[in-house]
């Protein structure tokens, strides 16, 4: 144990991972402070309206990450669900996060505009999370676990409708063909991985270490702290992110569009207690939407766009395999690092860290690597990409387990595998998420854009669905910490090498996928303009891109493909 001037840790690695979350933190709080509150208009080159998204934006994703790296012990170690039944909690919840963003962007488009859709948002988060830290006596039986799915429902609906638009207000701050635009994104996504990052390290360590309430709760003012920002700095926003059509939110319509998100929020409390229920509806709506896409591909569209719409399809499918394995990290993974490994004094749920940490660190490096063979005619396809993403996160479960198996079964895990599974992991989401949803608009014609993007989503769901299902296999309840290290450990080679075999596959017919793209008569009057928040697509799988809606066309386009 080592003392420090306020707590007391497991381990000075633990001690100085707490301290340096808690330093970068307050650097980019105190910073963000200073550059909205300075008389110029803009700072550093950027309006101040994306430093004020910067700021809501880190707080929001500190509050989830911070609930996140510690919801899979809080079922288990609180409300006393075995693995499996947690794991299945875990997957429908992520799953119905991912679904959420979907209705958030449409009504925000159709009706409130993204800036009132942030707030009701960041409002009904706040509440969650808040929620999140009423822990009752703990135990099925508690009727204070009402209060616990409420803020899981809460919390859903929250992210759907913040999560769809705070992205596309950056979008809107700049003009179409303005060069600060990717840069704009590059600054906005640091904010997602500071708040990623340091939520894991200090909400883990206080949950896990002084009580579930100190890490919800802090978590909760990290998400009221990101909404004040928020709400205060709308003049900053200049007019951004405003309903197109106010005529259609007058006299008490607007009302309605909130109380539509609060039925949302009751359906998803009974949905999240009745998991299967998550999982049929996205069969039959999943399903029913591949089928409805491909019939329209086969019936209405012309050879070309048919071609790119079953490229598109294919890989929208292999996503589901990569995002089924690649988010076992928040569950399974979270579990087995608790119980079999040597962590040296850490809790386990700060490891939830590391992959924002790699992003920040290796997401300009990928960006240099592949425009650096792009101008020599040499970067990779698409689809070559997602068959090397899919080996990735299967090489990172089979390195983990010769690492376990390496040292012996009944000896605890050496820490440093478990950087290496989430080094592995990481590589794999860089050469997957930055590109698909790019992929998805280009290979969509415009009048499809969104159908095909609700497709692309609903498979994501899908994947997080069915990565609660595999966590569940891991479950080992009663059969002795080895046997359980043992379970778990098969699990993992089985999907890890079933993964390097998909991933085999679709590299193999790389070359047949990126025929069908017909990439070389695409136009921009073809499949439409980029979708509004695409440049910062990738850095998060919910993030950029989430929203439908196409931004106008440039003058002159149309001249110029003629």
């Amino acid at each position: 144990m080592v003392e420090g001037m306020f707590f007391t840790f497991g381990s000075a690695f633990e001690m100085w991972a707490f301290r340096v979350a808690v330093i970068a933190l307050a650097s980019f709080l105190i910073g963000g402070v200073v550059l909205v509150t300075r008389p110029q208009p803009e700072v550093i080159g950027h309006p101040k309206g994306l430093f004020l998204l910067f700021m809501a934006e880190m707080w929001e994703r500190f509050s989830y990450y911070g609930m996140r790296a510690l919801l899979i012990f809080y079922l288990v170690q609180h409300w006393l669900f075995t693995d499996s039944e947690a794991s299945v909690i875990y997957g429908a919840y992520t799953a119905l996060v991912y679904i959420t963003p979907v209705v958030g962007g449409y009504l925000a488009d159709q009706f409130i505009g993204q800036r009132k859709a942030v707030v009701f948002g960041a409002v009904l988060l706040t509440f969650g999370h808040f929620f999140m830290a009423f822990e009752g006596n703990g135990g099925q039986a508690d009727p204070i676990i009402n209060v616990f799915w409420l803020a899981l429902a809460l919390i859903i609906v929250g992210s759907g409708f913040l999560k769809a638009n705070i992205s596309v207000i950056v979008g809107q701050l700049y003009s179409r063909t303005d060069v600060r635009r990717d840069p704009a994104y590059t600054i906005f996504y640091m904010g997602i991985n500071v708040g990623a990052a340091t939520a894991s390290i200090i909400c883990g360590y206080l949950g896990q270490t002084y009580g579930w309430q100190y890490g919800f709760g802090l978590a909760g003012f990290g998400m009221l702290l990101g909404l004040v920002f928020f709400v205060l700095g709308k003049p900053l926003l200049l007019g951004k992110g405003e309903p197109k059509d106010p005529a259609r939110i007058k006299g008490g319509k607007e009302w309605g569009i909130y109380g539509a998100g609060l039925a949302m929020v009751a359906l998803c409390w009974a949905a999240i207690q009745y998991q299967e229920l998550v999982g049929v509806v996205l069969g039959i709506f999943g399903g029913g939407l591949v089928l409805y896409v491909l019939f329209t591909a086969v019936t209405k569209l012309p050879s070309e766009e048919r071609d790119r719409i079953f490229a598109a399809m294919f890989l929208i499918l292999t996503s589901i395999v990569f995002w089924a394995l690649f988010e076992q990290a928040g569950s399974s993974l979270n579990l087995f690092t608790d119980r079999h490994v040597d962590t040296q004094g850490v809790n386990a749920s700060m490891f939830q860290s590391i992959n924002a940490i790699y992003i920040v660190l290796l997401a300009p490096l990928f960006a240099m690597v592949w425009q650096g063979l792009a101008r020599k005619g040499k970067e990779p396809s698409t689809p070559l990409k997602f068959g090397m993403a899919v080996i990735q996160v299967g090489l990172g479960f089979l390195v983990l387990v010769w690492g376990a198996e390496s040292v012996g079964v009944n000896v605890p895990t050496p820490v440093i595998f478990i950087f290496l599974i989430y080094l592995l992991h990481t590589t794999g989401e860089l050469c997957l998420s930055p590109v698909g949803l790019s992929a998805m608009n280009r290979l969509s014609p415009a009048h499809m854009a969104s159908l095909i993007m609700g497709t692309w989503f609903f498979a994501s769901a899908a994947g997080n669905f069915a990565a609660g299902l595999i966590a569940s296999a891991t479950g080992a309840e009663g059969v002795g910490e080895e046997a359980g290290k043992q379970v778990v450990l098969g699990v993992y080679s089985t999907v890890g090498w079933f993964a390097v075999g998909v991933g085999v596959f679709v590299m193999v017919i790389s070359p047949l996928i990126k025929k069908l793209m017909h990439l070389d008569t695409i136009v921009d009057d073809t499949v439409g303009d980029d979708l509004e928040g695409q440049a910062g697509a990738g850095l998060e799988a919910q993030e950029a891109g989430m929203h439908p809606a196409t931004n106008p066309q440039m003058p002159g386009k149309h001249e110029e493909n003629r």
